[in-house]
């Protein structure tokens, strides 16, 4: 068994708690079906935000979770680079799987396909 990364990434339409906890349970829940995991199989989920979303950590959307109540988490800033694409929500989730690293689905969704139009399969 390995761990395994899966990356995922969304933009929110306005920097508000609701859509920001809606868009992280969207694309934690997008991500889980296309890689078939349960919380226990999940090691860790590190989650950063740009910093124009400042009402709400998303991980507080994922403890809600039924299931995820103890999954660690961590939230921080991503890096402030000019240009880069706004109101942006990622995840990291770190899981333990007999998946090779080719058989990991990540998910790009609501415009953050423009970070890996490569790994965006939607």
């Amino acid at each position: 068994m390995s761990v395994r990364g899966i990356r995922g990434a969304i933009t929110v339409g306005a920097n508000e708690e609701q859509p920001i906890l809606n868009a992280t349970i969207e694309m934690l829940n997008r991500i889980v079906t296309d890689n078939e995991i349960v919380p226990d199989d999940i090691c860790s989920v590190f989650v950063t935000v740009t910093n124009d979303l400042d009402e709400a950590f998303p991980a507080k959307a994922i403890r809600q979770m039924k299931g995820w109540e103890l999954v660690p988490l961590m939230c921080a800033l991503e890096v402030p680079v000019k240009g880069s694409l706004e109101r942006c929500i990622r995840l990291m989730v770190l899981i333990n799987t007999d998946k090779k690293q080719a058989e990991i689905r990540h998910v790009y969704l609501n415009g953050a396909e423009a970070l890996r139009p490569d790994l965006s399969k939607s």
